[in-house]
């Protein structure tokens, strides 16, 4: 009897497909402890301007919630649509909420 090759390629494409996510997890991991690193030198030492070091940490922040979303919470993989849209309306909410109460505090 022949083997089954078809499996066995669609076996050995996830096998390679897999490998490549968990790159790509460790490598945004590594990343995110170097931002974190950095951001801890940044404070620690006043290497900077006390002026110029809070839009730094939350620079670094912002993409530290970019990495978690896109790769630790696999926002960037299909079937996450509507997660996607309740994420991003939550984050509209809120930015539209801060913005209304900075407005009345104030004006």
């Amino acid at each position: 009897m022949a083997e089954n090759t078809n499996s066995n390629k669609a076996e050995e494409f996830q096998k390679q497909k897999n490998k490549e996510e968990m790159q790509k997890q460790v490598i945004t991991f590594a990343l995110m402890i170097l931002f974190t690193i950095i951001a801890f030198v940044i404070v620690a030492t006043g290497v900077m301007d006390s002026m110029f070091i809070v839009p730094v940490l939350i620079i670094l922040a912002l993409i530290q919630v970019g990495f978690q979303l896109y790769y630790f919470m696999h926002m960037k993989d299909k079937g996450h649509d509507m997660p996607s849209v309740m994420m991003y309306g939550g984050m509209f909410a809120a930015m539209l909420t801060l913005a209304a109460l900075g407005v009345i505090t104030w004006w």
